[in-house]
């Protein structure tokens, strides 16, 4: 796992809230292992996470989630029902779509030197986080009035949002639901890039 990614750590914090042991294995994303021909055997996108169990192999932090809810974490985490599981989903969808082109990308182009419209990225980030305030104003989770998958996809790339340039001072119930993920038995620390929060 690269240790700044949000990706990966996502990962890392579930399997930490379930308490479910693993092994860790470091991929160096500065030196592109994620681009070497063995790597790209697990992932063909190059990217982390990637998550081994019992000879299968799953790459994608939104699929390694949903395995490992429905693996270990039984109903709580992910529900099979058509409307409890599409709840989760939607809030699974703008982690890979607002917060993913928005917060992620502005993180990797303040921080990384990752090129792109950093202006752009900042305006999507601040969207998801216009959306996650609303719901959270009136709610303690996002889905189901608990704690799901749902808040782990969202929660890295929102709360690390400083290290994307975007502020979080004014997104009141967005620090609240952050603080309530802090405080969690299993938590561990998100990978800063720079300065304490």
């Amino acid at each position: 796992m690269a240790e700044r990614s949000g990706n990966a750590y996502k990962v890392r914090l579930l399997l930490s809230l379930l308490d479910i042991p693993y092994e860790k294995i470091a991929i160096d994303l500065a030196k592109r292992e994620h681009r070497q021909p063995n790597y790209l055997k697990l992932n063909p996108r190059g990217q982390v996470p990637v998550l081994e169990d019992d000879g299968r192999v799953i790459w994608d932090s939104t699929a390694v989630l949903v395995y490992i809810a429905r693996r270990h974490g039984d109903e709580t985490w992910l529900p099979t029902g058509a409307g409890e599981m599409a709840e989760v989903m939607q809030w699974m969808a703008l982690a890979q779509n607002e917060i993913h082109y928005g917060l992620q990308f502005a993180r990797a182009i303040v921080n990384l030197s990752r090129p792109g419209n950093l202006d752009e990225c900042q305006v999507h980030g601040r969207t998801a986080l216009r959306v996650l305030e609303e719901r959270l104003e009136n709610h303690d989770w996002l889905a189901l009035g608990r704690m799901t998958i749902a808040d782990i996809a969202c929660f890295p790339y929102a709360a690390m949002a400083p290290d994307a340039n975007v502020p979080l001072e004014e997104y009141v119930a967005v620090r609240a639901w952050i603080a309530r993920i802090q405080a969690l038995p299993g938590y561990v620390p998100l990978p800063l890039l720079r300065g304490s929060r």
